[in-house]
């Protein structure tokens, strides 16, 4: 592992990846833990907001620039947003089964597929991990 391409990397990056990387870790923590708990319900809101900070720093990088800066893994960041929206509607509401299916997709297009991105070969976590 070679830390040093992320402390070369645009403030943006690090911000994103220093969000995402918890979020990561924490979310498998809440998929195994105790539902509905005090300890749940304040841990579920440090979750969301790291995703919301992972997506929104998303908006600020511009590795990959198809479409005026854009690239369509930036559409997970719009999802991730959307669906925090409506995972805190969801639990507030009394819907756990919209709360639970708004959080596992978020956590798997978030973090599984977007983060599966970051490890193709040409990418920061790619050269992070493997060089």
């Amino acid at each position: 592992m070679n830390l040093s391409p992320l402390l070369d990397a645009p403030l943006a990056i690090q911000i994103h990846v220093a969000a995402v990387i918890p979020a990561a870790v924490l979310g498998l923590y809440m998929f195994q833990a105790r539902k509905g708990t005090a300890l749940h319900k304040l841990l579920g809101k440090v979750w969301l907001g790291l995703m919301v900070v992972t997506a929104l720093s998303s908006f600020f990088i511009h590795s990959i620039n198809l479409f005026l800066g854009f690239s369509p893994i930036h559409l997970l960041s719009v999802y991730v947003l959307y669906s925090s929206w409506h995972a805190i509607r969801a639990a507030r509401q009394g819907r756990i089964r919209a709360h639970r299916l708004n959080v596992i997709g978020m956590y798997v297009g978030g973090i599984l597929v977007a983060g599966g991105f970051t490890l193709l070969p040409g990418r920061l976590m790619h050269e992070i991990m493997f060089t």
